[in-house]
């Protein structure tokens, strides 16, 4: 069974720092494209940033410059580094495969929350 446990969150004021971490219980996890998501109340969930199985990446425009997607496909690890984060980025954030036509059951996700 696919299964995502993200963590890392927290509460950090604006143009602080976070970084994500997502265990996947994946097999093939290096064969698999793979995304950070965030569901923000009231919204819809978004893809935030996705890497390829190549490692190209794709960002969602408003954390483009901010975030980096990255990932151990030895370890089966996705990570997401936020900077210069603002209100607006304020979310439950989800890692999921992205790209690949299908997804895994989601996670609980890890809040950020971004406030003075």
């Amino acid at each position: 069974q696919v299964q995502f446990v993200e963590s890392g969150g927290g509460l950090v004021q604006p143009g602080g720092s976070l970084r994500l971490s997502c265990a996947a219980s994946v097999n093939f996890f290096s064969s698999n494209g793979m995304g950070w998501y965030r569901q923000a109340p009231g919204k819809q969930r978004e893809l935030v940033a996705s890497m390829r199985s190549g490692g190209s990446t794709n960002y969602l425009d408003s954390v483009k410059g901010r975030f980096i997607i990255s990932r151990d496909n030895a370890k089966k690890i996705l990570y997401l580094q936020m900077n210069s984060l603002a209100p607006e980025d304020t979310a439950v954030y989800y890692c999921n495969f992205a790209g690949v036509g299908k997804f895994g059951t989601w996670g609980q996700g890890t809040q950020v929350t971004v406030s003075s």
